[in-house]
This record gives C-alpha cells, sequence and structure tokens, in this order.
C-alpha cells in the first residue's frame, strides 16, 4: 500500500527531556553537503522509545535510516533538533563524552558481528569493558561470562570465531553489547547474514531479552523479522510515515513451525 503523507508524531513540548522517554528525538534533521548540493536526509523527524519496548525502524535504500541509525548511537550528530538518551542531551557533548556515552549506554549489534577473530569468544566479550577503568579484570571476565551465559554459549567460550556458526557468533555479539549492561540494544540487521531458522532464533532471544527488560531499537528491511517486534517506525525519504504498535509474533513458535532442520 502506498503511503502519500507523512505521519505526524507527537512530541512532548521543549523542556526537560528525561521523563518523556529513554531516547527522545525532537524535530531532528541531518544535511550533507554533496559537492555543490545539499542531501537532506532527515528532515525534522520526531519520536521517543520508552523504556522497555521493542522497536523496529524500517526504511529502503536512501529512506534515512541508516543516517538516524548513526545518530541514535552517537556516531554522528544532528545539523539541527535534539537527541536525548536516558535524559542526556547528546547534542551538546563532546567527542570524548559521546564515546563514553557509546560505551556505557548504548550496546551494538551488527550484521557481520565484527568479532576480533583471533580473539576466543569470552576475550570478544569483555572488550567493551577494557574501556571502563573502574572494572577489575576479575569483575571483567565475570561480567563477560555471565553476558555468554545470559545469551546459552557457556559452553563455548573458548572458542575462536572461526569455530562458531554465524548464529552462534551473532549471540557472542550480542552478549559483548549485553555486557556494559546499556539502557538500549541498537540492533543494525542483525539477522542479515542468517538464514531463516537462524534468524527465528536470534529473534526468539531478542524477544526473551526484551522480556527481561531490555529496551532494544531493530533496524531491518525485512518485514518477516519486524514481526517480531512490538512497534515499527517507517522511514521514508528523510520522514516517518509510520509509527504504530503492532502485535508481535512469537519467534520461537514461527522457529517450531519451520520443516524439521534436516529437510530445512
Amino acid at each position: 500500500m502506498r503511503i502519500n503523507s507523512v505521519v505526524s508524531v507527537n512530541v512532548p513540548p521543549s523542556g526537560d527531556k528525561s521523563s518523556s522517554g529513554l531516547i527522545c528525538i525532537d524535530e531532528l534533521r541531518r544535511t550533507f553537503q554533496v559537492g555543490s548540493e545539499e542531501v537532506h536526509a532527515l528532515k525534522g523527524i520526531s519520536f521517543s522509545i520508552f523504556e522497555g519496548e521493542f522497536v523496529s525502524i524500517m526504511g529502503t535504500s536512501g529512506s534515512g535510516k541508516s543516517t538516524l541509525l548513526n545518530i541514535l548511537g552517537c556516531l554522528d550528530r544532528p545539523t539541527s533538533g535534539e537527541y536525548y538518551i536516558d535524559g542526556i542531551a547528546v547534542s551538546v557533548r563532546s567527542k570524548d563524552e559521546l564515546s563514553t556515552l557509546r560505551n556505557r549506554k548504548i550496546g551494538f549489534v551488527f550484521q557481520s558481528y565484527n568479532l576480533l577473530a583471533r580473539t576466543s569468544a569470552l576475550e570478544n566479550v569483555e572488550l567493551p569493558l577494557l574501556y571502563n577503568s573502574v572494572i577489575s579484570s576479575k569483575e571483567r571476565k565475570e561480567k563477560a561470562i555471565r553476558a555468554l551465559e545470559q545469551v546459552g554459549l557457556q559452553d563455548r567460550m573458548d572458542h575462536m570465531p572461526n569455530q562458531l556458526s554465524g548464529g552462534q557468533q551473532q549471540r557472542v555479539a550480542i552478549a559483548r553489547a549485553l555486557v556494559n549492561d546499556p539502557v538500549i540494544l541498537l540492533a543494525d540487521e542483525a539477522t542479515g547474514n542468517l538464514d531463516t531458522r537462524t534468524s527465528y532464533e536470534i529473534m526468539s532471544l531478542f524477544q526473551q531479552l526484551n522480556t527481561e527488560g531490555k529496551t532494544i531499537a531493530f533496524v531491518t528491511h525485512e518485514p518477516d523479522i519486524a514481526v517480531f517486534t512490538d512497534r515499527t517506525i517507517m522511514l521514508r525519504d528523510g520522514h516517518i510515515v509510520k509509527d504504530e504498535p503492532v502485535t508481535a509474533k512469537s519467534a520461537k513458535e514461527a522457529l517450531d513451525a519451520l520443516p524439521p532442520k534436516d529437510d530445512y
């Protein structure tokens, strides 16, 4: 179905955004200079993500989805507008402060896993904690072990990435994202390199983490993956054209409904 109009998303008036959502985006714009032309990637979008939500962010190439993800992850700054994470105004932070925000507040999960090839699963998960000087090596290892147990990889801690399946590598990446106990998980096409069965296994894990209280923003272009989230934000040409709650399907039930593995 073609959507012809831009959806207006209500956001509290300017002022203290600390109570309006874990993530609060207010009139966000991002413009790039390409040669002599200006490219308007985001055109004044506004929305909030509340604690405990599982939100999918969708859009085709050129919709502004990747630009938005970079800003949500404190990897880029908006041209104008405001972005608050856990009550903190991002736009006024220095590069060092943004780096600390990324490390302490956000857990990233990428499509390509981004694991260090010659490093064990346990050591990969420990990496974000190396930047936190108040955590001892003993505590760092304990936290990494707990994170791997949380994703069901307690028996794969000493394995190198090339000894793990794609799904197991993504579980290591999720454990790495969890190890700092971030306020939000940002997943960028986290099932993009996986087959259907493994994708459903990973979405089942995300649903489990959400049930346990984790807030998740999941960027995807796949409608059959977005159905496992509780809300969909759709971008088109730098605008939000849809933002609505959905009744999430159970990824575990979808997984159980697949043909037996040997025949799949």
